[in-house]
């Protein structure tokens, strides 16, 4: 199959929804919005103003005001719409996705339907998780009950990685609940998000304010979360940043869930079905690229299999296609910058000087008609040593390390110990000893048994413990106890 033909959406500068309308910035401080797979520019992302954000901020508490007295049936008729126009828009946001982000269109295809689960789930809350839990006569005379209520405006601050279905682990809950929201794109991968909030008003018609978006680095995350009307955000990133957003939010006395970052572990038991778990490895290690917190990154492989597993792992992942990811066969597309590449090269060159063997070298990849694009094959170091930083640090790139381990109590010792991450981690065994005791002794969020990327459906929690995770309550339907509070109401009537 050849290459899909683009979407056109290339605005010469990207704007801000404030109140319902679409306002250019007054900021002298912009960004181009690249196409990884071609190295060219697609827009420019301005870096919102302080007295822009706050122009949103005080648009959604407004509109909070409003929306958190309209009655739930009527709040999720407005994400049955939104749901139905992702089905409909679905391939359009799917090519706008890859163009921006440079993820295979087979992957963005799948980010979209995430996105929809999310929003279907949230519909599920709405109508089963708002009821109140009452008990008649807790004492003589007296009922007893609470209520969940809507806490008010919100702040949801997205990665890179993926551009829809992140914030929308948070935005529906929110508005399903009675909440608004002030959404903040990744400044390097935002147009996916601004297309999608151009359809919400022209097509949902939301009411004015129960979604602003304002577009930033940095700088403006921050007047988001010290804004005194924002009473929580949301943030999914790197872990050095993600302490430092749930630090500031503390420092503001706001509700924080920040998913951070991830060194997930797969072991591979002497009894694993080798070729099921040979393809899911690469599809954990070298899907999207190697740029999810669901990636697989340290393969612990047991001695009786290291030495045929290895042989097999590399020789399926030096087949991989690369390639823009609009091209059906691709099976790799980009990195999603040329800063992402370059970091990365600089953990394979690390890699190389503390002695791990480099078995496979994706820098030889090159694409041929897109020499421009920041492609980076995959990339496979075996002899890895749980002391080398490559086994320690998130490189966030499609590079393995594999590690040779004597038995299944070695390899949870390095998961345990060795990082100080805990967001995923995978075990391939068809022994259900095996997997009991890997569940319950490994400690990270999201445990898959025969599954490389252990990814919750949006009807459960996006787990995470350690270093990948800060707050109490997690993405997706735990949410729901994030946007509201409980209010516990006892009454006594006195007798007839």
């Amino acid at each position: 199959m050849g290459v899909l033909s683009e979407v056109v959406y290339r605005p010469e500068s990207l704007q801000l929804l404030i109140d319902g309308k679409w306002v250019k910035s007054s900021s002298e401080e912009s960004l181009p919005v690249m196409n990884p797979a071609t190295g060219e520019a697609l827009s420019r992302v301005p870096f919102a103003l302080k007295e822009e954000v706050d122009r949103a901020v005080m648009s959604s508490q407004n509109a909070f005001e409003k929306w958190k007295n309209v009655p739930v049936s009527e709040r999720v008729q407005y994400l049955f719409r939104i749901k139905q126009l992702l089905e409909v828009h679905l391939e359009e946001f799917a090519r706008i996705n890859t163009q921006n982000h440079g993820k295979t269109i087979v992957e963005s295809r799948g980010d979209v339907r995430r996105t929809i689960e999310n929003v279907e789930a949230a519909i599920g809350a709405a109508y089963t998780l708002m009821k109140g839990e009452k008990l008649d006569q807790v004492a003589d005379g007296i009922d007893e009950e609470t209520v969940k209520e809507p806490l008010g405006v919100f702040a949801v601050i997205c990665p890179f990685n993926f551009p829809l279905m992140v914030p929308f682990w948070f935005a529906p809950y929110a508005i399903a609940l009675g909440c608004t929201v002030v959404v903040k794109p990744s400044e390097i991968t935002p147009l996916p998000m601004t297309y999608l909030a151009e359809l919400l008003q022209r097509e949902v018609k939301l009411p004015a304010g129960v979604l602003n978006l304002v577009q930033g680095s940095r700088a403006t995350s921050e007047a988001l979360i010290s804004h005194p009307l924002v009473k929580g955000v949301t943030f999914v990133g790197s872990t050095p940043v993600g302490r430092s957003v749930y630090k500031l939010a503390g420092e503001h006395g706001k509700r924080a869930i920040v998913q951070a970052g991830a060194k997930n572990a797969i072991v591979v038991m002497p009894d694993a079905d080798l070729p099921h778990t040979i393809e899911s490895c690469v599809s954990s290690f070298f899907g999207n690229t190697g740029q999810r917190c669901l990636a697989g990154a340290n393969l612990m492989v047991t001695s009786a299999v290291h030495d045929g597993l290895v042989e097999k792992f590399a020789s399926r992942a030096e087949r991989i296609r690369t390639g823009y990811g609009l091209d059906e066969s691709a099976e790799m597309g980009p990195l999603v910058s040329k800063r992402s590449k370059e970091r990365v090269l600089q953990y394979i060159d690390k890699g190389n000087s503390e002695g791990a063997e480099l078995i496979l070298d994706g820098r030889k990849t090159h694409v041929t008609g897109y020499e421009n694009g920041f492609y980076l094959g995959a990339t496979i170091f075996d002899d890895v040593t749980p002391d080398m930083t490559i086994a320690k640090e998130e490189i966030f790139g499609p590079v393995a390390a594999v590690t040779q381990v004597s038995d299944l109590d070695e390899a949870i010792d390095h998961i345990n110990k060795n990082t100080q991450f805990g967001n995923a981690a995978s075990i391939f065994t068809s022994n259900g000893g095996y997997a009991r005791e890997f569940r319950r002794r490994v400690q990270a969020g999201n445990i898959g048994i025969n599954v490389g990327v252990a990814a919750p459906v949006g009807y459960f929690p996006f787990g995470g413990m350690r270093d990948s995770f800060f707050g109490v309550l997690h993405g997706q339907m735990e949410s729901v106890d994030f946007f509201t509070d409980r209010k516990v109401i006892i009454t006594r009537w006195s007798s007839p």
